[in-house]
Parts: structure tokens; C-alpha cells; sequence
């Protein structure tokens, strides 16, 4: 017996009771409706519990990004910053409701395979391309950090020079790093494995951010202070831009630097790649967990980059870099103690973001095939490679934000899920003309020219030289 829709006559299309299955919250595993098309998900049995999917979620949202939320809101003003910053958090939630609605209704948890079932394997590959550009971006700005903090901490502790010793390059020092800590977590069989460390990368950046409150309120105004924001002298023939001589926050300000300020802003929310990921290991598994999930870790996430940006911005005003720890003395015990607590945290990270990487190359070369230890080791090993030899031809962090934040942050957060409900969710269910749908498509036209207008200030400040004279 087939089952029937009260407002139609016939038989729903089984995307259609899958789709009616995930709004109830019923998995697949539950059996399919009579005489329907049985909605199959991984036959992975997810054990991940609750707290510990948050704490992988968050720490996918939260990495590198956090330090430049400060610079971010010194070119947009207050005001304006945690209005934007609160839209784009509402605005990837809403993504991730997309997303989790399409994976019910085919039974699918792979970004790729939406991507496949959406606009065949042509869809497939554009997505997989588009996750690992962002994730490499990502796994690139953890590691810049890493190669810029580490010598200095290093190099405080045993009184040394980094710059005279070649122990203390931080190219060689992320070499290291790579093959001793991020390698071997990298290599966990299950993404639910590293729910520890992300809950230890979460404390460690809870640390920086109690860190920076305390530090607003010893320091004051830091502006013209020796110890603090001028301890780092500018480079001869170039002046400060931007500084303040005064302590005055601006509530509302537009500049040319939006083209970085608002992509730093929506690569710090961007973790879709990591949900479906996360939603396959989850204990119990359905579209309303999943989004309590993700509701949750973006929550928490937003309020720890408003108090950041706040308390970062209103410590250095105008004068603050993209990486916002530069600004404070290397000679702070304090300080030294949040370096230590940063490096671990974006180090732990690395192996979270290498995760849909991973996955989205063996969908793409591998598809069918089953695990092979040699083939995972074999990927983790060839993308850390690749980004090790990245991060040391890269000049500076803010241009590794701006540009993947104009690309695939946009596209991850605005396009692909729009793109996917209103190609997978079946007519029968919502029309195209539908509320629902016509939401999803201005959201992915706001995508559109999300990247567009990034785009267009961003490779106008690189013509005009602006961008290399704004700091770091």
C-alpha cells in the first residue's frame, strides 16, 4: 500500500517520504514506508554523542579567523560589525537547515554526493573542488599562525633570536609540527575520535579570549603605549596607516578594507563541509538534532567572536593588525601563555578540517571503494605536503582570508545549499513558487553577489597597491 497525501491524488514520490521521514524526525533505519523507495543513509553507525559533535562543530567554526575579528571591526565600526556578524550567523544556521533538509530527503550525508544528485557528476565535482579549496585555505591560515607565533614563543622561552637561529625558522618548526602532532591525528579512522581535542582546542581559545578582556581593562588604551602596540616598529619607509592618536571607536565607518573586513567575517562561520561529516557519526541521528548541533556551536561561536572583536578592538582601536596577537608585547608572561593556548588549539584543528578533505577526494578518485588504511595515509600525507609548501610561500595571513573568504566561503554558506533544496526537494513537497523556495533562491542570489562585490574591492585594492600598505 502506498502512501498517500491528503492533498494530492496518488502516491508520494519517495524523495517525498523521505522527506516527510526526516521532518518527523524518523531515520531510515526505521524501515521505509510501505511500498516505497527505502531511503538509504551510510551504514555507519554513528556513536558520536551530543556534546562531543558541539565540540567538533565549534571547533571547525572556530580557528584562525578569531584573530582578525578585531581588524574586521576597526573597518567597520561596532555597530555595524555585530550587526554583520550576527546576520551571517543567522544566515549559515539557515544554510545548514538547507543542507540537512536535502540530506533527508535523498538519505544522503556526503556534501558530494548532493552535489551528484543535484546536478549529476559534473555537480560532484565542482563541490568537491570547492571543499577542498576551502578546507586547504583553512588548514593554510592554521598553519601561518603556527609558523609566525611558534619561533616567537620558542625563542622567549630560551632566550634566543629567531631570526639568527636556524632552529627557530618557522618554516622548519611547521614541518615539524605537521609530522609529530597534526600527522598522527590526522590519521583517526573516525572523525568522533578527535571530540577530546576539539573540546581542549575550545578551552584553549576560551583562555585567549579571557585573556584579551583582562588585557583591555590593565592596558586601557594601548594606543602610543610602549609596550604594547608600538613595540613593533613599522617597517622603514613605510608609514602607520590607519593609526589613531586618539581612543575613539567608531560605531559606523566604511572603508576600501571591507574587501577584507566582511570575507574574514564570513570565513569565521564556515564550517559545512564538517556537517555532514559530523552528522553521520552522530548518536541518533535526525534533521532536529543535527540542527540543535549546529544552532548550538554557531550560538556559542558568535558570542565568543563579539566579545573578541570587541575587547581586541577597543584595546588598539584603528591600529589593530589582521592578526591581533602582534599587537600585544612578547614579553607579557600573560601573553606568552596565550600564545602557547592559541598555537595548541588551531594545531588541534588541522586534523578536523583534513577530515572532509579527505572525504571529498575519496568520493571523487575512489567512489564504491572500500577503506584502506593505505589510501587514507596516503591522502593525509600528500595534503600536508602540498599545504606545508603553501604556507611557506605565502606572505601573509589576511590575503589567505580574503581570498577564500570571497570564494568558496560564499559559495559553501550561500550557494551550493540553495542550489541543492531548490534541485532536490521535490515539487510534490514545495513548489517552486512556494515561500520556502523562493527564500532559498534569494539566498543564493545574495551568494552571488556576496562574491561579486568581495571580488571586485578586493582585485581593486591590489591594483591600486592599497592592500599592501594597510598592515598586516
Amino acid at each position: 500500500m502506498e502512501l498517500q497525501d491528503p492533498k494530492m491524488n496518488g502516491a508520494l514520490p519517495s524523495d517525498a517520504v523521505g522527506y516527510r521521514q526526516e521532518r518527523e524526525g524518523f531515520l531510515a533505519s526505521r524501515g521505509p514506508a510501505p511500498g516505497s523507495k527505502p531511503v538509504q543513509f551510510m551504514d555507519f553507525e554513528g556513536k558520536t554523542s551530543f556534546g562531543m559533535s558541539v565540540f567538533n562543530l565549534s571547533n571547525a567554526i572556530m580557528g584562525s579567523g578569531i584573530l582578525g575579528l578585531a581588524y574586521a571591526m576597526a573597518h567597520t565600526g561596532v555597530i555595524f560589525f555585530l550587526v554583520l556578524l550576527l546576520c551571517i550567523a543567522l544566515l549559515s544556521s539557515y544554510s545548514i537547515h538547507l543542507l540537512l533538509t536535502c540530506a533527508g530527503i535523498v538519505g544522503i550525508r556526503a556534501y558530494e554526493q548532493l552535489g551528484q544528485r543535484a546536478f549529476g557528476p559534473a555537480g560532484k565535482v565542482v563541490v568537491a573542488a570547492v571543499i577542498c579549496l576551502h578546507n586547504v585555505g583553512a588548514m593554510s591560515s592554521y598553519l601561518f599562525i603556527i609558523k609566525s607565533e611558534l619561533p616567537l614563543v620558542i625563542g622567549t622561552f630560551l632566550y634566543m633570536d629567531p631570526e639568527r637561529d636556524w632552529f627557530l625558522k618557522g618554516n622548519l618548526l611547521i614541518i615539524i609540527v605537521s609530522v609529530l602532532i597534526i600527522l598522527p591525528l590526522a590519521l583517526m579512522k573516525h572523525l568522533g575520535y578527535l571530540g577530546y581535542t576539539s573540546g581542549l582546542s575550545l578551552t584553549c581559545m576560551l583562555f585567549f579570549l579571557v585573556s584579551v578582556i583582562y588585557k583591555k581593562f590593565q592596558l586601557g588604551c594601548a594606543i602610543g603605549r610602549n609596550e604594547t602596540a608600538m613595540e613593533s616598529e613599522a617597517p622603514v619607509g613605510l608609514p602607520n596607516q590607519g593609526l589613531n592618536s586618539s581612543c575613539e571607536a567608531q560605531m559606523f565607518t566604511v572603508d576600501s578594507q571591507m574587501s577584507y573586513t566582511v570575507p574574514i567575517m564570513a570565513f569565521a562561520f564556515v564550517c559545512h563541509p564538517e556537517v555532514l561529516p559530523i552528522y553521520t557519526e552522530l548518536c541518533r541521528p535526525s534533521q532536529r538534532r543535527m540542527q540543535a548541533v549546529a544552532n548550538v556551536s554557531i550560538g556559542s561561536m558568535f558570542c565568543m567572536y563579539g566579545l573578541t572583536a570587541t575587547f581586541g578592538y577597543l584595546t588598539f582601536y584603528s591600529s589593530v593588525e589582521a592578526e591581533m596577537l602582534h599587537m600585544y608585547s612578547q614579553k607579557d608572561p600573560l601573553i606568552l601563555c596565550v600564545r602557547l593556548a592559541v598555537l595548541l588549539a588551531v594545531t588541534l584543528t588541522v586534523p578536523v578540517v583534513l577530515f572532509p578533505i579527505r572525504r571529498a577526494l575519496q568520493q571523487l578518485l575512489f567512489p564504491g571503494k572500500a577503506f584502506s588504511w593505505l589510501r587514507h595515509v596516503a591522502i593525509a600525507l600528500i595534503l600536508l605536503v602540498l599545504v606545508n609548501v603553501l604556507v611557506i610561500c605565502v606572505p601573509t595571513i589576511r590575503d589567505i582570508f580574503g581570498v577564500i573568504g570571497s570564494t568558496s566561503a560564499p559559495s559553501l554558506i550561500f550557494i551550493l545549499p540553495s542550489i541543492f533544496y531548490l534541485r532536490i526537494v521535490p515539487s510534490e513537497v514545495e513548489p517552486f513558487l512556494s515561500w520556502p523556495k523562493i527564500q532559498a533562491l534569494c539566498f543564493g542570489v545574495l551568494g552571488v553577489l556576496f562574491m561579486a562585490v568581495s571580488l571586485g574591492f578586493m582585485f581593486a585594492n591590489w591594483a591600486t597597491g592599497q592592500s599592501r600598505m594597510s598592515g598586516h
